[in-house]
C-alpha cells in the first residue's frame, strides 16, 4: 500500500516596492523542510507532512489487522485466537478516530525529562497509537488489563481508541522483530525487541527504555527506544526528548 504522504509546498513571497521605478521586488523563496523519507513507512491510513519544526501525523487509528474488537460484521473481525488462556473481551469496540500528533522534526534530549501521560504517547507505522505502561484512569499496573489484549496485543479504551501498550505483534510478525515500529511524541524512533540477532532486555536500556547508535533508518546514529517483553514494555521513566503533542 502506498502511503499518503504530503510535502509542504514551496512558497514564493513577492514584495511590491511602493514608489520604486523597478516595479515588483521578488523576495527570496522560502522552502519548508522536506519530510524525511523514513516517514514513508506509514501505511495509507496516515497523512504525514512537515509544518515548521514539526512532523504532523494524522491517523484514523483503525488497525489494519483482525481483532475481536471490530464489530462482528466488519471484514476484519476475528474471534480471539491468541495464546493468553486468561483472555477476556472488554466491552469496548474499535471506533474510527481523527488523531493528530505533532512530533519534533529534529528530536533532541530534554534537559528535564517529562513523564509520559495516559493516552497517546506515540504512534506505530500502521497508524495505531502507543499508550504507556499504565492502565487508566489511576496509573495502575497493566496486570489485569493485559488480559483484554487481543491476539495482536492491542485493545480499545472506553471511547473506542485502539492502542498498543506492548509489542504490536502484527507488525513484528510481518516486518520483523528488529525493525522500526514507530515514534514517540518526542520524535525519537521505536524499534522492536530484537537487535543484532539478540533479544533486547530492560537491562540493555537506560531509564527511558532506549539507547543511542546507528540504525538502518538513521545511519548517522540516533537515540531510540526498544519494545521489550517486560514492564515498562515501550517507555520507561518518561520521554528522553522534548515531547510534542497528541490531540483528537
Amino acid at each position: 500500500m502506498k502511503p499518503r504522504v504530503f510535502l509542504m509546498a514551496i512558497t514564493i513571497v513577492s514584495v511590491i516596492a511602493c514608489g520604486s521605478d523597478d516595479g515588483a521586488d521578488v523576495g527570496t523563496p522560502t522552502e519548508t523542510a522536506e519530510l524525511p523519507a523514513v516517514f514513508e513507512k506509514f501505511t495509507d491510513n496516515v497523512n504525514a507532512y512537515v509544518d515548521g519544526d514539526f512532523v504532523v501525523i494524522e491517523t484514523d487509528n483503525l488497525p489494519n489487522h483482525p481483532s475481536p474488537y471490530y464489530a462482528s460484521a466488519h471484514a476484519l473481525y476475528e474471534a480471539y485466537n491468541g495464546t493468553n488462556p486468561n483472555f477476556a473481551l472488554n466491552p469496548n469496540q474499535i471506533s474510527e478516530k481523527s488523531i493528530t500528533l505533532r512530533i519534533p522534526l529534529t528530536p533532541a534530549e530534554a534537559a528535564v525529562k517529562e513523564a509520559t501521560p495516559l493516552g497517546a504517547i506515540g504512534i506505530s507505522i500502521n497508524g495505531i497509537v502507543f499508550f504507556n505502561q499504565y492502565a487508566g484512569p489511576d496509573n495502575q499496573p497493566l496486570t489485569v488489563e493485559i488480559d483484554s489484549f487481543d491476539q495482536y496485543l492491542g485493545h480499545p479504551e472506553r471511547l473506542g481508541t485502539y492502542h498498543y501498550h506492548q509489542e504490536p505483534l502484527f507488525l513484528t510478525a510481518n516486518n520483523g522483530s528488529d525493525t522500526l515500529l514507530g515514534w514517540l511524541l518526542d520524535g525519537f524512533p521505536v524499534y522492536g525487541p530484537m537487535e543484532d540477532g539478540s533479544r533486547v532486555t530492560n537491562t540493555d536500556l537506560d531509564d527511558y527504555h532506549g539507547h543511542s547508535h546507528a540504525t538502518p533508518d538513521y545511519p548517522e546514529g540516533i537515540y531510540h527506544y526498544h519494545i521489550t517483553d517486560a514492564d515498562p514494555y515501550i517507555n520507561g521513566n518518561g520521554f528522553y526528548g522534548v515531547a510534542g503533542t497528541a490531540s483528537n
